[in-house]
């Protein structure tokens, strides 16, 4: 079974706009299926303002063949040393609803779902760009819902320009994931993501979208000075 990563680093601008326009190829990178190179975004934050895209923030989503191929790119790979420097967790599919075509999803999960476990939860979605401004003004609020919601550790947005736009949360529990989804939480306006997907369902903003669900297996390094995001699960220096 593949291994997926999500890494966040705060790094100079050089490295940041490689990562952008020239991300890491399964080509060029033994063991890689495929890596998403975005730069994130602060959930919930004004559209036009500095918080809104932190270019220098770099958010890397990838597939790998084996644990083994992680190892050999954080340690011999220029971008993946950066990345070694931030924060990074490892991860075992679950679930998918939806689909991006470059990622090679698992056609079931080896894992039973635990309502009670900690879960990663990672969207992925390729804009269509006529639709950017209904997709900003459905996604604000559930941007708020996420960013407020007790029941995370962790989370936040990315996007690569033009049209690709992704977010990363830690749960939990999974029960307190999908009440959120759902709307069910006692919390202000539950109801925000729900509503949100009825729009998409109605007419959608993307021309490829999923959503992924993982069981987190190993979390390294630190980001925002912070560790120890996911629960139940200790920390590792790299």
């Amino acid at each position: 079974m593949s291994v997926f990563t999500f890494h966040l680093v705060k790094t100079n601008f050089k490295t940041a706009f490689k990562a952008f326009w020239s991300p890491p190829k399964p080509s060029k990178v033994a063991g890689l299926i495929h890596a998403e190179c975005m730069t994130s975004m602060t959930l919930g934050s004004p559209i036009w303002s500095f918080s809104r895209m932190l270019v220098r923030q770099v958010a890397v989503f990838a597939q790998w063949e084996n644990e083994e191929a992680i190892e050999q790119f954080l340690e011999s790979d220029k971008l993946g040393r950066e990345l070694s420097k931030g924060w990074h967790v490892r991860l075992k599919y679950l679930r998918e609803w939806g689909y991006i075509d470059e990622f090679d999803i698992p056609k079931e999960s080896e894992d039973v779902d635990d309502p009670e476990a900690p879960v990663v939860a990672v969207t992925v979605a390729r804009m269509k760009l006529f639709h950017v401004p209904r997709f900003i003004r459905w996604g604000r609020p559930v941007e708020k819902l996420v960013r407020d919601h007790p029941g995370k550790t962790l989370a936040m947005a990315a996007i690569r320009l033009p049209r690709t736009v992704s977010t990363f949360s830690v749960w939990n529990s999974q029960k307190e994931m999908l009440s959120m989804v759902h709307g069910h939480n006692k919390v202000p306006k539950p109801k925000r993501h729900a509503d949100a997907m009825k729009e998409r369902e109605r007419k959608d903003f993307h021309y490829q979208f999923t959503t992924l669900r993982f069981k987190p297996i190993g979390e390294y390094g630190t980001w925002k000075g912070g560790c120890n995001y996911v629960p139940k699960l200790n920390s590792k220096q790299k």
